[in-house]
């Protein structure tokens, strides 16, 4: 049993998909997938990509993928890396693929001189909170995590600010 990780490519893109569908599915969100392979070969392998991908091989065949991005902390002056997607099909857990993922991916904020290394969990996904913790992850519960998406981003971004005066009344 060989577990490998190789970078993704464009030509993943199809496997990127069935993998984040399975992924959806698992999350209970599978109406919420509006990725195609030509959004994220676009978005994900596009010159101005942010994001990078991961896919974890089994014997040469695909059975999971990470996708990740670089961040920045302003407290510690450093990049951080996110992870926004880890999946390892239902069939190939608890082999250690999940764990290699994230192995890999600290290997890459190390060399990287990350400050940190992050992700986001459902709070009901108690599988994926005990692996977590299982590794040394801490759960940061201090923060509350915000979202604007679709149409309310545009509203955000076009709604009337009040005008606010710059003169002080003085008597």
């Amino acid at each position: 049993m060989a577990l490998t990780i190789r970078p993704a490519v464009a030509d993943d893109a199809a496997l990127i998909l069935h993998f984040i569908t399975e992924l959806a599915i698992y999350e209970k969100a599978e109406d919420q997938v509006a990725a195609t392979t030509q959004s994220i070969v676009a978005s994900l392998f596009g010159a101005e990509s942010p994001s990078k991908a991961l896919i974890c091989e089994l014997d040469g065949k695909a059975i999971g993928y990470a996708v990740y991005f670089f961040s920045y902390s302003t407290w510690q002056a450093k990049a951080g890396l996110y992870l926004e997607d880890l999946y390892v099909s239902p069939d190939a857990r608890g082999l250690g693929a999940g764990k290699r993922l994230l192995q890999h991916l600290a290997a890459i904020a190390w060399e990287k001189g990350c400050g940190r290394f992050e992700w986001s969990v459902l709070d009901w996904n108690e599988p994926a909170i005990q692996f977590y913790e299982s590794l040394g992850a801490k759960a940061q519960s201090e923060w509350i995590r915000y979202r604007v998406e679709g149409d309310a981003i545009r509203e955000m971004a076009f709604a009337p600010t009040p005008v606010q005066s710059t003169s002080a009344i003085t008597q």
